[in-house]
C-alpha cells in the first residue's frame, strides 16, 4: 500500500530514526492511521532486560543513571534516563516511534564529486582502500597522522556511494569539527543534499543523503545510513562512552560499510576482527610532523598562582609575537585557563581563551583563524580537528595527567598542516618529563620514520 501525501511528509520526516511522539511535529490522528497501517512502530523508550533498564535510545544500563520521580503523564512513580537527557526525557512510560514502512530512496548522483585537488600517494592508496569497503560493505580504519588530509581520502569513496544512492553519516566528537567540514563537504558535493547536526544547530532537514553530525546527535537515528564515517574514533567522548558507540550501531543499516578515522588509535581497535587497516605515515605536503621538543619550565604552578608569567614561557610568547606568528598554548585545566588569562591581560598581552564550556567558543576560534587574535590559550578542546595556518604551539605543563600519548600527539599535529607552512615550533613545557610525552615523541619519530 502506497501512503497518502501526508503519510509520506510523515516518512521523511521519520525514516531511519527513532523519535519521542513530542519531536514528532504531526497530529496525532495521522499518527494513528500510520501504526494501523504498519507504516510506524512504536516502541517503549525503557525497556527492561533481565532485573536491568536499558535505554533503548542511548543504550545506558547503568543503575545511578537513572532518575525516578512522579510522573504527570502516567500518574506514578516512573523511571527515566538521565544520561541522554539532553536530547528530550525518555521514561518508561513513553514510546520511541520508528517508520517501518517501505524505505526511502535517495537520488543516484552521476558525478557528484566535483573536487578538483590531487591525491598524494598515501592519499590514494587509502582513497583506493575506502572505495572498496563502500564496494563490498566492510570495516576500515584509516590511519593517517595528523594533517594526512583525511577528509579528502573519502571524497571518491563517497563519490561512489552516492552513484549507488547511499545514505552516509559522518559522526565526528565536537561540534567545532562539523562546523569546519560543513563547507569543504558542500562545496566538494555541491548537489548533494547535506545537514548538520550538532548542539544548538538550526538545520533540520535529518532527510538529507549526506548527515554531519556529532556523535550525540547520532542517537537519534535507527538503522537509517549505507555508510557511517567515524572521525577521531580515538577521541573523547566517543572513546569512552559505550553509549555513542551504540548510538553509531544503532544508526547504520544491518548490511553497511563503516570507515573508521584516527591519527592515533588504540591497540584495542587495531586488534579488531575483521577490520581491515590502511596507514598514511605522511603528511599530503610531504613534509615531516614536527617533533615536539621539551623545555623544564621549573615549578610553573607555583609561578602562575602568584600571578607571575614563568620567565621560559614569556620569552616564547613574545619572541613569536614580534614574528607576527599565531601561538596556540595548551593548558591542563579550566582553572589554570582563568589564571594565564588574568596574567596575560596584566602584561598587556592581548589573547583569546577557550574551553568546553565556553559559550563564545566558536567566535573565539574564527577570530584567531582570521587573524584578529594572535594568541589562544586553550584547554584540549582545540587538541584535534581544526586547521591554523602557520601556527606555533606550546604546551604548559605537558606532565600533567590530562595530556596522554594521543592528546600530546593530536596537540603536536596542530603545526605544519599547511604547504605554505610546512614547518613549526612545537614544545612541551614541563616540571618533569612523563612516559606520555616520550611516547607522543617516539610515536611521531615512528611516522616520519615510516613516511620516509
Amino acid at each position: 500500500m502506497n501512503p497518502s501525501p501526508q503519510l509520506h511528509s510523515l516518512a521523511l520526516f521519520l525514516a531511519g530514526k527513532r523519535l519521542l511522539r513530542s519531536e514528532i511535529p504531526f497530529e496525532e490522528a495521522l499518527i494513528n492511521k500510520a501504526i494501523e497501517q504498519n507504516f510506524v512502530e512504536k516502541v517503549s523508550g525503557l525497556q527492561t532486560n533481565g532485573q536491568r533498564l536499558m535505554c533503548r535510545r542511548c543504550g545506558n544500563q547503568e543503575r545511578s543513571l537513572f532518575g525516578v520521580h512522579y510522573c504527570t503523564r502516567c500518574k506514578q512513580e516512573c523511571s527515566y534516563c538521565r544520561h541522554c537527557l539532553q536530547l528530550g526525557k525518555i521514561s518508561r512510560c513513553q514510546y520511541l516511534y520508528i517508520w517501518v514502512g517501505q524505505p526511502i530512496r535517495y537520488p543516484r548522483l552521476k558525478r557528484a564529486l566535483q573536487w578538483q585537488g590531487e591525491l598524494s600517494p598515501g592519499q590514494r592508496q587509502a582513497s583506493e582502500s575506502v572505495v572498496q569497503a563502500i564496494a563490498t560493505q566492510s570495516e576500515l580504519l584509516v590511519w593517517a597522522v595528523c594533517g594526512a588530509g583525511k577528509t579528502e581520502v573519502l571524497f571518491h569513496g563517497l563519490e561512489r556511494a552516492f552513484e549507488e544512492g547511499k545514505r552516509v553519516l559522518l559522526a565526528t566528537p565536537r561540534t567545532d569539527v562539523v562546523k569546519e567540514l560543513v563547507p569543504r563537504f558542500k562545496k566538494s558535493f555541491p548537489e548533494v543534499e547535506i545537514t548538520a547536526l550538532y548542539g544548538g544547530s538550526k538545520d533540520r532537514h535529518t532527510h538529507a543523503q549526506l548527515v554531519l553530525a556529532t556523535t550525540h546527535q547520532a542517537m537519534r537515528f535507527y538503522q537509517a545510513f549505507d555508510v557511517v564515517v567515524i572521525d577521531e574514533v580515538d577521541a573523547f567522548p566517543f572513546s569512552y562512552d559505550k553509549s555513542l558507540q551504540y548510538a553509531v550501531d544503532q544508526a547504520k543499516r544491518p548490511t553497511s560499510t563503516m570507515i573508521l578515522l584516527s591519527a592515533t588509535p588504540s591497540n584495542t581497535l587495531l586488534t579488531k576482527p575483521q577490520l581491515t587497516v590502511v596507514k598514511i605515515p605522511k603528511r599530503y605536503h610531504g613534509f615531516p610532523l614536527p617533533v615536539p621538543r621539551f623545555q623544564w619550565i621549573g615549578n610553573w604552578s607555583k609561578h602562575v598562582k602568584k600571578n607571575q608569567l614563568p620567565s621560559k614561557l614569556d620569552h616564547w610568547i613574545r619572541t613569536y609575537l614580534a614574528q607576527k606568528k599565531p601561538l596556540l598554548l595548551f593548558v591542563p585545566s579550566v582553572s589554570t585557563l582563568s589564571l594565564m588569562s588574568r596574567i596575560l591581560l596584566e602584561n598587556n598581552v592581548m589573547h583569546a581563551a577557550v574551553h568546553a564550556a565556553d559559550p563564545n567558543r566558536h567566535e573565539a576560534v574564527q577570530a584567531f583563524r582570521s587573524g584578529k587574535v594572535q594568541l589562544m590559550v586553550t584547554t584540549t578542546i582545540l587538541e584535534r580537528g581544526v586547521t591554523f595556518a602557520d601556527v606555533q604551539v606550546a604546551v604548559l605543563g605537558a606532565e600533567n595527567t590530562v595530556f596522554t600519548e594521543a592528546a600530546l600527539v593530536q596537540i603536536a599535529g596542530r603545526v605544519g598542516r599547511k604547504e605554505e607552512a610546512p614547518t613549526g615550533d612545537i614544545v612541551f613545557f614541563h616540571y618533569g618529563i612523563t612516559k606520555a610525552m616520550r611516547a607522543a615523541r617516539t610515536h611521531i619519530r615512528q611516522m616520519n620514520q615510516e613516511g620516509g
